[in-house]
């Protein structure tokens, strides 16, 4: 029976993003194992589902040197423990420590699976501290991609970038839609008469946080029935956006806020629009979830933003970090229910054509097949 260690830095992931191809392994006959932080309801679902679970205390966002070196060891070790035929690696620090682990290991397939770039490659107004975060994982990435057997990107966008910047040498790469979206999991939902928009995501500022918050003030000014909601937990990342910010924009009633939520279906289901100024994504899951559900959606012109989004069919782009055209797009929904409706249909269409979980996940399965083909 052949064996995979499948690396994430994000514990719940497994069981959410990731669960439906660990699934998918285990039928096609394969031991999994999974490493990473350990998440006590993950770890019950991982069992319950016959998926070995590996504790691998690892800080996600922050940079420490030290840590990253005992990192690396643990993941070494590890690696030489299982004896695994594949490693799948998911995130930087998974990929920049797991993959090289793997090869020194002799582990035959090593695959990489980057899914989104974050803040080493998005701050927007290149500080010294970015500068020196970007170096770095330009520096580990393409020490650790060309170690690779296989790169998988979730947009052209992202492998494009890697190909420009020399950090993929000649290792192949493959794109696929995204995570994909559990379309069983979520189903359409009537959509509201009344204008409610709604933004999922972590505290952060390349999240388009301040440009959500700046666009609901301007549209609340001139149609007062609108409502913004506002999901998501609070991040270390060094590009976190003060919580104060949003208690400010919660004390005059431009937002409601509602912390981290664990079903984020009843929020969209009571909502009428999606929104998402992101700088950059992977492919965002909450814009899958909300189209999947029968939501237009208004995001950025941007990278793994602009993949799912055929605009004025199912949703409008707007430019990264502007504010006036974000709530132009909102009042233009507002002011034509009929497009909305019309968009929030062919959302739905667009998810069952492209992001169907299932596809996805046998996207994955081919890419993992033909890594152990090229193995043999």
């Amino acid at each position: 029976m052949n064996r995979i260690v499948v690396i994430v830095s994000e514990p719940t992931s497994l069981a959410t993003t990731r669960g439906h191809f660990l699934l998918a392994l285990r039928a096609a006959g394969y031991e999994v194992h999974a490493a990473a932080p350990v998440d006590a309801m993950t770890v019950r679902w991982l069992t319950e589902n016959g998926v070995h679970f590996h504790p691998l205390p690892m800080e996600r966002a922050a940079v420490a040197p030290f840590g990253d070196a005992l990192l690396a060891v643990r993941v070494y070790k590890k690696i030489r423990e299982l004896k695994p035929q594949v490693v799948l690696a998911c995130a930087i620090k998974p990929i920049v420590y797991g993959i090289p682990a793997a090869l020194i290991a002799g582990v035959s397939r090593r695959h990489a699976l980057i899914t989104g770039l974050g803040y080493a490659f998005t701050d927007r107004h290149k500080s010294l501290r970015w500068r020196i975060v970007n170096a770095l994982a330009r520096l580990l990435y393409a020490a650790s991609l060309r170690a690779a057997t296989t790169a998988t990107f979730q947009n052209d966008d992202d492998r494009n970038d890697f190909h420009r910047l020399g950090l993929l040498g000649r290792t192949p790469t493959h794109v696929v839609n995204g995570s994909g979206v559990d379309l069983g999991r979520f189903k359409v939902a009537p959509l509201p008469e009344k204008p409610r928009f709604l933004m999922i995501a972590r505290l952060l500022r390349d999240k388009g946080l301040a440009e959500y918050l700046g666009a609901a003030r301007l549209v609340k000014a001139v149609r007062p029935e609108a409502r913004f909601d506002l999901v998501g937990d609070t991040d270390p990342n060094p590009a976190g956006f003060p919580v104060s910010e949003v208690e400010a924009a919660v004390a005059d009633e431009t937002i409601r806020y509602h912390g981290a939520v664990e079903d984020v279906r009843r929020v969209i289901a009571v909502s009428r629009i999606y929104v998402l100024p992101s700088y950059r994504e992977g492919t965002s899951r909450s814009v899958l979830e909300a189209m999947a559900m029968g939501r237009p959606v208004i995001t950025t012109d941007a990278p793994g933003c602009r993949a799912p989004i055929v605009p004025g069919v199912n949703g409008l782009l707007v430019p990264v970090g502007a504010i006036a055209p974000l709530a132009e797009a909102m009042i233009r929904l507002i002011d034509n229910p009929n497009e909305a409706e019309s968009m929030a249909k062919n959302s739905r269409s667009i998810a069952e054509q492209r992001y169907d979980i299932q596809k996805v996940t046998a996207h994955m399965m081919e890419i993992i097949e033909a890594g152990y083909r090229a193995a043999e």
